[in-house]
């Protein structure tokens, strides 16, 4: 039987970036783990817990709506799961690996900017202020850590970047965050 109300549509774009949510916070511990930067390791550590309160968020909703959040595969996902893994599994190292982790995330993000705001917009229409009032709080969020990531990636494409011209750095890679920030006070 078809769908044709906004309503429908409004669920079946919650279901999918519930899904999102899921295979996120099984990739993102990946991600951390395999992070050379301290800074961009702690990140996506801090990410995960976001990750896991926007999936709460979205349970709240669907609850409200006497729906369950299961039954739809986010694809879209699925393939910038499979980008980030095909960075960890690359052959990249270092701060270039790191920079590789910042756009595969930052691809994750965009795409849950996109999504969260529709669905946010959905639920304006559909007169689901609390949906919204959660939504938009996600979805600021997801724009902070956009901005972080943006931020973290000046230092790190330079550090990459000074590779190619033979200006590395000689500190370890764990400890090069902490270095920088206690140089920066």
């Amino acid at each position: 039987m078809p769908k044709n109300t906004l309503k429908e549509l409004y669920v079946d774009e919650l279901r999918d970036i519930y899904d999102a949510e899921k295979q996120l916070i099984k990739a993102l511990p990946e991600m951390a783990e395999a992070a050379t930067s301290e800074e961009l390791r702690e990140g996506f550590e801090k990410h995960l817990e976001q990750t896991k309160e926007h999936a709460r968020r979205l349970e709240q909703i669907f609850s409200a709506l006497g729906e369950k959040p299961t039954g739809k595969k986010c694809k879209a996902m699925q393939g910038l799961v499979a980008e980030g893994s095909e960075m960890i599994e690359g052959d990249f190292e270092g701060e270039v690996k790191d920079a590789g982790l910042i756009s595969a995330a930052q691809r994750v993000e965009h795409y849950e900017m996109a999504a969260y705001g529709t669905v946010r917009n959905f639920a304006s229409v559909l007169g689901e202020q609390n949906a919204v009032s959660l939504l938009e709080k996600t979805l600021n969020e997801e724009k902070e850590t956009d901005e972080k990531l943006t931020e973290l990636s000046d230092g790190i494409n330079a550090e990459a970047a000074s590779y190619e011209s033979g200006e590395q750095d000689t500190e370890k890679p764990a400890t090069r965050g902490k270095a920088k920030a206690a140089r920066a006070r």
